[in-house]
């Protein structure tokens, strides 16, 4: 809002996305090798610091306003975002893994998230509407601070290592695993695939209600509220089947976005597109967590942080790529071609990744070495 207010230009707000996704998914991997090391109850209270640091800077420039300085600053708080989420991530497999407790405390933190990215985001809208940008991101800083703070006081956190590695080391050890190990491989490779054509769809949503579906404003939020419905009850659904097979999880989870994509893409009624909608968003609120724990489950503990990061680095690339090639798409085509693009293109990788995980398994079993 405060950069295309203050430029009027789409190319400047996409400029911004990619600073605040793109380019720190290339600085995320590098930091969370460096900070993972380290004692997590000083490292996190820091990096939730130094977001609120970033914001408070933020709300300073929607009154002395510089593009430059916004990019900067958006591209820092995403390197910050990337690690911060890396080390939660590897310290909740620290503190509840050996406590057989892993799903149970990534569904809770599912449902909460579910819940957090739909009011959060109603409540940035209210607070810029009622109060203006600067307002808002100084509550998003006082927010950050809160955290930092909360942190600090937690004790269970793991402690620093005893043995320091140099970063080259730690960070060519978490990519070689990435690499050679083909859970992680094929949970990160395939998410960046499952992102990217979930992005699809993202830049031409609005086009899409207007056009397509012939609805207003009032619309297009219900469109929206509709997916954000779905995520709070695929959250609460994961909560009851987390116990289920990972890989069952995901693969019908991813699918389950496929099928609102194509859905949404064969109709011209609101109410069928919201119903698809809440469809895709159940599958959304199941998918990134499935993959996430069965990515946990199949990593060592001391590769948990900088592993998380690559998963989470390639998410954020991806939504990058997924942005460019919707906007694309919907240019040379139309709005629901996009999301057909995104349907099919989801129901091609589910079936290749059955197909890989089942082959899996039958090769190891048929290993002279088994």
């Amino acid at each position: 809002m405060l950069v295309y207010r203050e430029t009027r230009d789409p190319l400047a707000t996409a400029a911004l996305f990619v600073a605040a996704q793109f380019l720190p998914a290339f600085a995320g991997p590098a930091l969370t090798a460096r900070l993972d090391q380290l004692a997590l109850r000083r490292v996190l209270p820091a990096l939730y610091a130094g977001e609120a640091v970033a914001f408070v800077l933020l709300a300073l420039l929607a009154d002395a306003f510089s593009l430059p300085l916004v990019l900067l600053l958006a591209a820092t708080d995403g390197v910050l975002r990337i690690t911060e989420r890396a080390l939660s991530r590897a310290a909740t497999h620290a503190v509840l893994d050996p406590r057989g407790l892993l799903r149970e405390g990534n569904a809770l933190f599912n449902v909460a998230f579910a819940a957090a990215s739909v009011g959060g985001a109603a409540l940035g809208g209210l607070l810029v509407e009622r109060f203006g940008v600067a307002t808002a991101l100084l509550v998003d800083a006082g927010s950050f601070a809160l955290i930092a703070a909360v942190l600090a006081t937690a004790r269970g956190l793991p402690a620093a290592q005893a043995e320091r590695q140099p970063l080259r080391d730690r960070l060519g050890a978490g990519l070689r695993h990435a690499r050679g190990d083909r859970p992680a491989r094929l949970l990160i490779a395939g998410e960046g695939i499952a992102v990217t054509l979930f992005a699809l769809v993202v830049p031409v949503e609005i086009v899409y209600a207007q056009e397509t579906l012939g609805t207003d404003e009032a619309g297009y939020g219900l469109l929206l509220s509709a997916w954000g419905g779905g995520i709070v009850l695929g959250s609460a659904v994961y909560f009851v089947v987390r116990r289920r097979s990972a890989v069952a999880l995901v693969l019908l989870s991813t699918l389950a976005v496929g099928a609102g994509y194509l859905g949404m893409a064969a109709t011209t009624e609101l109410w069928v597109a919201c119903a698809f909608s809440i469809v895709g968003g159940a599958g959304n609120g199941i998918q990134w967590v499935a993959v996430l724990t069965a990515l946990q489950e199949a990593t060592p503990p001391d590769m948990q942080a900088r592993v998380t990061s690559l998963l989470e680095s390639t998410g954020s690339a991806a939504t990058g790529v997924g942005f460019l090639l919707g906007g694309g798409i919907a240019a040379l085509f139309s709005p629901p071609a996009a999301f057909a693009a995104a349907g099919a293109g989801v129901v091609i990788l589910v079936a290749a990744g059955a197909v890989a995980l089942r082959v899996a398994p039958a090769a190891r079993r048929e290993s002279p070495a088994a």
